[in-house]
């Protein structure tokens, strides 16, 4: 079993990792920290883990854990995924694991010095939807894939939340443009080549809230748009010589919609759903982290797949400041 103390008492954690972890077959949550003690207990009681520490150095330094979960804001990602790497732990980092590509050849220093596994958390490479997407596309079924669509949006106009505060990492792109992008690039094996796109910002926050996005992939076209002060609407449709794909929840798994995917071939004569109730891609990256971690063979994202996926993202900031083209 590995055991993963959990760097904060963040939400995403609470509402999603921490009860996948537990619910998974080869690890278990030992230890939660957190700046407030008591903050952390009450997490720890909540969730019936043994240990709490009041502060996060403290279970970087015990022998109670063997890797650690790191949900804070995306700011500190780096400085603490480091820290935990040269304690010897194993790391899984939420996304985005990084601000700036070139921010990401640290982790890959600190990972190969401590001898560590340092993964992103993009939960969707380890859901059924996507590894049927990718299956499909693999096999050729729906012929000459010509273009892919997306769509990613959401509504939130608080003030105090991390999203909406640049010095904390906050704008749509790190929080939910790095999908689309990931989405493609997983289920394609391709890299984008160059982008158009324009991205507009809060006039309040200072973050950015919309972006238009249009990248070249050599042998196909990726366009999708995010947003954070739109309905929420999520969306991923490939489209081929001979047929489409469309994927209906493909990122939050069942809550905009059923966990399928859809082929319909060219002349809408047939189409086949595939369904995956229940994906539970929480627990399955929790457990293929874990079997990683402790010497087996899984598929995780790798370091250097996460510095092409941010490459990618920092292309389309530069790509916002100007007309035309941008090279990733």
């Amino acid at each position: 079993m590995l055991r993963f103390g959990i760097l904060s008492t963040a939400r995403i954690g609470q509402q999603a990792v921490i009860p996948a972890i537990q619910d998974a077959e080869n690890a278990v949550v030992t230890a939660i920290a957190s700046r407030d003690e008591a903050r952390a207990r009450a997490m720890a009681d909540r969730f019936s883990v043994p240990h709490a520490f009041g502060s996060y150095e403290a279970m970087l330094a015990s022998d109670l854990i063997d890797a650690v979960y790191i949900p804070l804001p995306t700011s500190q990602h780096v400085e603490w995924t480091v820290k935990a790497a040269d304690a010897g732990k194993h790391v899984l980092c939420e996304k985005p694991i990084a601000l700036k590509a070139d921010e990401i050849d640290q982790l890959i220093a600190a990972r190969d010095r401590n001898k560590v596994l340092i993964a992103e958390a993009f939960m969707i490479t380890y859901a059924p939807v996507w590894l049927k997407v990718r299956e499909l596309l693999a096999n050729g079924a729906i012929g000459r894939l010509r273009h892919v669509q997306g769509a990613f949006s959401y509504f939130n106009r608080d003030a105090s939340n991390m999203r909406n505060i640049p010095e904390l990492g906050g704008g749509g792109l790190p929080d939910i443009g790095v999908y689309p992008t990931m989405a493609t690039r997983f289920s394609t094996a391709k890299e984008p080549l160059r982008v158009q796109a324009t991205t507009e910002r809060d006039p309040d926050f200072g973050t950015d809230i919309y972006s238009s996005v249009k990248a070249d992939f050599g042998d196909f076209d990726l366009t999708f748009y995010i947003a954070t002060q739109l309905a929420a609407r999520q969306v991923m449709v490939f489209h081929g010589t001979d047929g489409f794909i469309e994927v209906k929840s493909p990122f939050n798994a069942d809550r905009y919609g059923a966990e399928e995917v859809e082929l319909t071939d060219q002349k809408h004569g047939r189409s086949e759903i595939f369904r995956f109730p229940d994906s539970r891609q929480y627990k399955r990256q929790a457990e293929a982290f874990a079997t990683r971690a402790l010497g087996g063979e899984a598929e995780v994202v790798s370091l250097e797949s996460s510095r092409l996926n941010q490459r990618f993202i920092d292309a389309v900031y530069r790509a916002s400041d100007k007309d035309g083209w941008e090279t990733v």
